[in-house]
């Protein structure tokens, strides 16, 4: 059958993908200068555009899918023997990457809901659990980004190698849905689905910090 046009990524695979480099730098150059309501609502940005992403792994177009890059540990073996990748989005060692991304960011993100700097900010979740429960939060928001960092630069590295060295056309595709080389094999889902989830997803997130323990009003 001819793809040629086809898109590889459809536009909310690509979107979130940029949205999440940008929530992921904003969020840490506003940490390290304690611009912390400018983090706060990166974070949240980050929570939904990396839920949706999940769900779009499950209802969206077909190389967006989770079923379609995500293989047993055989697969992977036969791929690193050099048998070429049966999907024509990731490869076996991409696709788990990505999914390994994805559950860091959520972990990343999510923790920082409970977290607090005991001067000027405090997590919209702060008080919803124990002093021990958000004291292992915050072990999970350090050591998830400590991984998240070393899994972003391998990353990088892996695209650096296919994009230069085996001249794939990875960052053309990301950007643009197909290149020559990279070009999908079924249409894409129809975009206004995942705006919908997006949209869906902020609300449950907006509906649930609403339903969260306030502090206690100090009484004299």
């Amino acid at each position: 059958m001819h793809t040629t046009g086809i898109p590889l990524w459809d536009l909310p695979t690509r979107m979130s993908h940029w949205l999440i480099v940008c929530g992921v730098a904003l969020s840490w150059w506003s940490a390290e200068f304690d611009y912390y309501t400018v983090h706060e609502w990166s974070g949240y940005t980050v929570i939904v555009v990396v839920a949706s992403r999940i769900i779009w792994g499950f209802i969206g177009s077909r190389h967006s899918r989770f079923r379609d890059f995500l293989v047993g540990p055989a697969r992977v073996k036969d791929y690193l023997k050099g048998r070429p990748a049966a999907s024509a989005g990731h490869n076996p060692l991409g696709g788990w990457s990505v999914l390994l991304l994805l559950t860091l960011l959520l972990l990343q993100a999510g923790s920082g809901l409970f977290n607090s700097d005991d001067v000027l900010f405090s997590g919209p979740l702060y008080y919803w659990g124990s002093g021990e429960f958000r004291d292992a939060m915050g072990v999970v928001h350090e050591v998830a980004f400590n991984a998240l960092l070393a899994l972003v630069c391998l990353h990088i590295l892996a695209v650096l190698y296919h994009q230069l060295r085996r001249r794939e056309q990875l960052l053309q595709a990301m950007l643009r849905g197909s290149a020559p080389g990279r070009e999908g094999r079924a249409a894409p889902v129809h975009w206004w689905r995942a705006l919908a989830v997006a949209a869906l997803v902020a609300l449950a997130l907006w509906w649930g910090l609403a339903q969260a323990p306030q502090p206690t009003p100090l009484t004299w």
